[in-house]
């Protein structure tokens, strides 16, 4: 009986210095489950910072999508109106040499007229003076 005892009280004692290790080895699980409880929470805020970031940046690429859809349709509408100034510079350039052609004729006419109207009034003029002498 007392090898009993004996052996009671040796277990005891190992049981005994088996609960303080299992209670170190709680307080460490425990530290490190308060550890990673920080970490998931830090990873948590930087999760919503990123969403919140991920949001404005989705915005600002729609807006910059919008702004680059404008930006396209304004110089497609500028090449058109471009196209149709250039044409009708095209046109106005014609429509000048015609009217310079025009002018260049009529000025020769003019010329021309002149010319008739001198010698005809020179003639008057010898007829007038030939009337006089008679």
């Amino acid at each position: 009986m007392e090898q009993d005892l004996e052996r009671a009280e040796e277990r005891a004692e190992q049981s005994d210095c088996k609960i303080v290790e299992l209670e170190e080895e709680l307080r460490v699980v425990g530290n490190n489950l308060k550890s990673l409880e920080v970490s998931e929470e830090k990873a948590t805020q930087r999760e919503e910072t990123y969403e919140g970031q991920v949001k404005l940046l989705d915005a600002q690429l729609k807006e910059a999508m919008a702004s680059r859809e404008h930006v396209e349709d304004k110089i497609h509408s500028l090449s058109q109106k471009l196209s149709q100034a250039e044409a009708r510079a095209e046109f106005a350039e014609r429509s000048v040499q015609k009217l310079q052609k025009e002018v260049d004729r009529l000025e020769d006419d003019l010329v021309a007229e002149r010319e008739k109207s001198k010698l005809l009034q020179e003639e008057m003029e010898a007829t007038l003076h030939d009337i006089q002498n008679m």
